[in-house]
């Protein structure tokens, strides 16, 4: 029986998906990746862009359309755990798991494993976030252990715009950020903190380029709900290194 997987998608969202079935591509029938959506369109901080995500709302119905097709585990690939608090993302986990029977992890989650396991405390935030937004991400991760030494953010609270963003405005991001650090010495790591940003497959040459590793947030939840159900991760490559993790 092929694995298959369950991804939590922003109805607006337009760039996961086919990244997602990019990035799965290379594991051929072994893997199907099955998508459930539920109502977001903007980013921001006010009660109306905070309440897409309430736990007691259409997530949760997303998710249990995904456990009908029986999926192997739970994706939100997503990074509303970044101004929400980890604790968000850890409560709609084990929500998930306790009852609909299937273990689940997220994108915010997801980096952070990664980062712990390559040791990364010195981070670089690339975003298309509002500046209230990107100061809350930057505040939960600073007061979590981690210290954001440089950030870049877009200021676009409408989540179809986000996926406009451009590969050269992308790179430029990652440009930045290593500029504001001095070098890539005083960076542990980089991370694409939004999952309607086409950036998953720029990574391999980010890293081969600046020499520091690159996370994207599509990634992420791919690799970790992959390490979930102890499948083989390392078949998939031409992502960046965190499929070595």
């Amino acid at each position: 029986m092929p694995l298959k997987l369950g991804v939590l998608v922003p109805s607006s969202n337009t760039a996961l998906e086919p990244l997602t079935t990019a990035i799965l591509a290379s594991l051929g029938s072994d893997v199907s990746v099955h998508f459930s959506r539920f109502p977001v369109t903007t980013i921001s901080l006010d009660p109306t862009g905070l309440a897409q995500f309430s736990l007691d709302g259409p997530i949760m119905t997303a998710a249990r359309l995904l456990a009908d097709a029986k999926v192997d585990v739970i994706g939100w690939s997503g990074t509303s755990g970044g101004w929400l608090g980890f604790d968000a993302d850890e409560k709609l986990c084990r929500i998930i798991a306790e009852t609909l029977g299937v273990p689940a992890t997220t994108s915010t989650l997801a980096l952070n494993k990664a980062l712990d396991l390559v040791g990364a405390k010195r981070l670089a935030f690339v975003t298309p976030y509002l500046d209230d937004v990107q100061e809350r991400i930057i505040q939960v991760y600073n007061a979590a252990g981690y210290r954001v030494v440089a950030e870049s953010h877009s200021c676009i609270a409408e989540n179809t715009r986000i996926a406009d963003r451009t590969a050269a405005e992308l790179d430029a991001q990652v440009s930045d950020v290593l500029n504001q650090a001095g070098n890539n010495k005083n960076i542990d790591a980089i991370t694409t903190f939004c999952t309607n940003l086409s950036a998953a497959h720029l990574v391999v040459d980010w890293e081969a380029r600046h020499g520091v590793p690159v996370f994207d947030t599509v990634t992420t939840v791919i690799w970790d709900m992959l390490r979930l159900v102890k499948y083989d991760k390392v078949k998939i490559t031409g992502w960046g290194q965190i499929f070595t993790l």
